[in-house]
């Protein structure tokens, strides 16, 4: 079953979270992730407001975990720690 990688992001330092997604994209590319949603506007209805938010695509639940736990995006993620307030959740696609 496919599942969505849905993050909301507060980046509080421009320079090193740009390091992080210069090497977070491919290694979620890599991993059979899809873009569909990056930046772009947003309303916000209910909870925290993070000004970005990224939704990626991925075969499953499984596919996607395994490519937060990768080493390619666990080099990415060292940049974004510090540089950012995230929330990142996998969540499964209904049929």
């Amino acid at each position: 079953m496919a599942a969505l990688w849905i993050a909301h992001v507060t980046v509080t330092d421009a320079e090193a979270y740009g390091r992080y997604a210069e090497l977070a994209g491919p290694a979620i590319a890599k991993h059979g992730g899809e873009f569909i949603a990056r930046g772009g506007r947003y309303v916000q209805l209910e909870g925290r407001d993070r000004p970005r938010n990224v939704v990626a695509r991925f075969a499953s639940l499984e596919a996607a975990q395994a490519c937060y736990e990768s080493p390619e995006y666990q080099a990415a993620l060292d940049h974004a720690r510090g540089a950012s307030e995230r929330d990142l959740v996998i969540v499964e696609i209904a049929n």
